[in-house]
């Protein structure tokens, strides 16, 4: 069975740093792309950034510059570094990757930014 489990977010001022992390389990880590996803109340869900097999990341617009998404194969864990945070970056945050054709989620953490 594959679990993802995330850990780090809180609150934090505006223009502060925020580390997430998922700790994976139950799938062979190294091969499979990794995503960070974020849902802001009363939006949809929306896919933040990207991490493929061979550490090539892509994000989305708003955040790049600011977020870098980062892999340990070894602790089969991902990670997303968020500097220079605004109040528009508050969200629920997700990490996901897709396995045997469905979606795989973590639980979630709140990522609250006060100005």
């Amino acid at each position: 069975q594959v679990h993802l489990v995330q850990s780090g977010g809180g609150s934090v001022q505006a223009g502060g740093p925020l580390r997430l992390s998922c700790a994976t389990s139950g799938i062979n880590f190294k091969i499979y792309t990794m995503n960070w996803h974020r849902q802001a109340p009363g939006s949809q869900r929306e896919l933040v950034a990207s991490i493929n097999s061979g550490g090539n990341t892509n994000y989305t617009d708003v955040v790049a510059g600011r977020f870098t998404i980062s892999r340990d194969n070894r602790l089969s864990t991902v990670y997303l570094r968020m500097n220079s945070l605004k109040p528009e970056d508050t969200a629920v945050y997700y990490c996901n990757t897709r396995y045997k054709g469905s979606d795989v989620w973590g639980r979630g953490t709140q990522v609250t930014v006060f100005s």
